[in-house]
């Protein structure tokens, strides 16, 4: 049933927490807000980086938008590196790719930092496709970036895509593209969050969407 899969990257496919957190620590510094604790941070991964700066910070659009800047000014030079990917990760790739599947990138980071990470970590080989946000911002939610993986992966029949992700942007954009969904719980989501958005399906380990992904 499923021949297209869709994956988002951070929580999904990496445990980018380190490197995400730092660089929103940096941004807020040039601010002159302090960070106590970092735990809180996990706000800023999932959603595009501007919403975030204004709920979290209540710093205003052009601060926010500025905030963004800073925390690219770090990200692309240290926070990219600051990341390692999930156990059991590239064995899901790497078999889903031996079983022909179409596998497809569809995140809200900016598609260059996307495309680093993926060959920083040998798993550009995998995918058919990579599509990111764009850094002016007219490509940020993932309603809109899973509608332009959808497209530019040739899906013409929707019922063989899945999405898989962490948070419910995940499965919030997979809804509004009328795609079914697996949401992980080993990300920065939890039970509640995904359940709550409507996942189609819900796992604990990257083994559990390659039983699913077998069975449908």
């Amino acid at each position: 049933m499923y021949e297209y899969i869709l994956f988002d990257l951070d929580g999904t496919l990496t445990d980018s927490s380190l490197g995400i957190t730092n660089g929103v620590i940096y941004a807020l510094d040039k601010f002159g807000i302090k960070v106590e604790n970092r735990d809180e941070l996990g706000c800023f991964i999932g959603p595009p980086l501007v919403d975030s700066f204004g709920s979290y910070a209540n710093l205003s659009l052009e601060d926010s938008k500025l905030a963004v800047e800073y925390y690219r000014e770090f990200y692309r030079v240290t926070g990219i590196y600051e990341n390692e990917v999930y156990d059991g990760v590239s064995e899901l790739l790497s078999t889903l790719k031996n079983q022909g599947k179409t596998l497809i990138l569809a995140t809200s980071k900016p598609e260059q930092f996307a495309k680093i990470v993926l060959q920083h970590f040998d798993l550009m080989k995998y995918f058919d496709c990579v599509v990111g946000a764009t850094f002016d911002g007219k490509l940020n939610y993932k309603s809109d970036v899973i509608a332009v993986a959808l497209k530019r992966g040739k899906v013409a029949d929707k019922s063989k895509a899945i999405m898989i992700g962490d948070r419910h942007h995940d499965i919030d954009g997979a809804k509004q593209n009328n795609l079914d969904s697996i949401g992980v719980l080993y990300g920065f989501g939890d039970r509640e969050e995904l359940t709550k958005a409507g996942a189609t399906f819900i796992v604990e380990t990257p083994q559990q969407i390659l039983e699913i992904i077998d069975k449908n």
